[in-house]
């Protein structure tokens, strides 16, 4: 299939809700909806969401509700990045190709923005006009995963070690307990959250978080491959800030080409986990060879 065809539609669509539920800047506060439209709207890639979508193709067509809750996965991932960007965290001046959400609104306007967007992730999850047709349970399950990939015990949690983990000598078990928290844990969850929309079945699940997994832990290697080999312009921020900031990645245990080569093994083996699923779980698997190939 043609996955950057299907990148391209899903990310439509998905841009097209955001729009149509993140309040207009003319909307009071007008500055915070401007600081939150300025970092959304700023370019991503939107790979969750998508991913999102692709785990509820894969078990059936998708009822409406896929989309607002697709969407919530990227007003989580845009508000982390907005906060990571901070002085306090990774005090970075640019993200894709823009200067970061604190240097045009200011360090306060940016940890508000980034609140709001992450509270309005939960509205679109429990907000019962839009996530129509879905029964009261599931509603509830997709909130919890949502909490749990976001909160202390994932995306969260992992950035608090990322932090207390730079400029040590840390091993590679370590590392992996990070990664596995602060990249894995909100993809694991938009492969759920997709999977829980369309029904899944139990052992579906089991299948498809064991995908999401693999998927995590290549997509943290790729990037953390991305960060050394990578132009300016291909990552829209500057390349080589990991060793600046005293952090290890993959590439400090296993060299450039055995980090690519560790990546493309957590590749095929999310695809195995696919085996029971039929060609709907196609853009799962094209998904997964996309983002160890990436170059931005």
């Amino acid at each position: 299939m043609d996955i950057r065809l299907y990148l391209d539609r899903k990310r439509e669509e998905v841009d097209r809700f955001l729009d149509s539920v993140v309040p207009d800047t003319k909307l009071a506060p007008t500055t915070l909806h401007e600081a939150i439209r300025y970092s959304l709207f700023a370019g991503g890639k939107r790979i969750r969401p998508i991913l999102a979508i692709a785990a509820a193709e894969a078990v059936r067509t998708p009822p409406q509700a896929i989309l607002p809750v697709a969407s919530s996965l990227e007003l989580i991932h845009t508000y982390s990045l907005i906060h990571d960007d901070l002085p306090a965290m990774d005090n970075d001046d640019y993200r894709r190709g823009k200067l970061t959400n604190h240097k045009v609104y200011g360090e306060a306007m940016a940890i508000l923005a980034g609140d709001a967007l992450l509270t309005l992730a939960f509205d679109l999850c429990s907000n019962s006009d839009l996530v129509k047709g879905l029964d009261p349970v599931r509603q509830v399950q997709l909130i919890h995963e949502l909490a749990v990939g976001a909160g202390n015990l994932g995306m969260v949690g992992g950035q608090v070690l990322d932090i207390q983990a730079e400029n040590k000598d840390i091993d590679l078990a370590t590392l992996q307990t990070i990664h596995k928290h602060k990249t894995g844990m909100l993809i694991r969850a938009a492969v759920r959250m997709g999977a829980i929309v369309s029904s899944a079945t139990p052992a579906q699940l089991d299948d498809l978080s064991g995908y999401a997994e693999d998927v995590g832990l290549a997509f943290q290697i790729a990037d953390d491959v991305l960060n050394v080999t990578g132009t300016r312009e291909e990552l829209g921020k500057n390349p080589n800030t990991d060793v600046q900031r005293g952090k290890k990645t993959y590439p400090t245990f296993y060299g450039v080409e055995g980090a690519r080569g560790l990546a493309e093994q957590c590749t095929k083996r999310a695809i195995s986990r696919l085996e029971r699923f039929d060609v709907k779980a196609d853009p799962l698997r094209a998904l997964a060879e996309y983002i160890t190939a990436r170059r931005s």
